[in-house]
């Protein structure tokens, strides 16, 4: 079930399994609760750049989703209008885990951040993190 206006863990999970550039990722969701999501990508050797680290565009892909599918469980149907990532660390380890909230949801638009980690070992580091707004379409 979802609030009056956001969606549920069951449509985003239909989303997700409809969208192939989530899947050639594959990016899956841990969490879902109102305002709340986390998602991870394993590491393959595909999703690397050439110093072994996940590529940058793999962790922007995870602040992007994140951001909106938390804004999503909220506000419904969304695009991003904008994101902000600032690059930590190398992202490297077995996975990386992405963890996104919104700050404030409007009428129009959220804000929100994520934060994204590599884990390695049993041990999560954290190697970005990002700001983006969320339109409600």
């Amino acid at each position: 079930m979802s609030d009056s206006n956001g969606i549920s863990r069951e449509r985003l999970e239909q989303a997700l399994a409809h969208s192939t550039f989530a899947q050639l990722l594959g990016a899956e969701l841990l969490d879902f609760a109102p305002g709340r999501v986390s998602l991870q990508v394993r590491s393959r050797p595909d999703l690397c750049q050439h110093h072994g680290y996940m590529h940058g565009a793999v962790v922007g892909f995870m602040v992007d989703s994140g951001c909106a599918w938390a804004a999503a469980s909220l506000v419904g149907d969304v695009v991003t209008s904008e994101y902000k990532l600032n690059l930590l660390a190398p992202a490297l380890g077995e996975r990386l885990l992405c963890r996104a909230e919104v700050l404030k949801a409007g009428q129009r638009q959220a804000v929100c951040r994520a934060d994204v980690f590599a884990l390695k070992d049993g041990q999560e580091k954290l190697v970005a993190t990002g700001l983006a707004t969320i339109a409600r379409v």
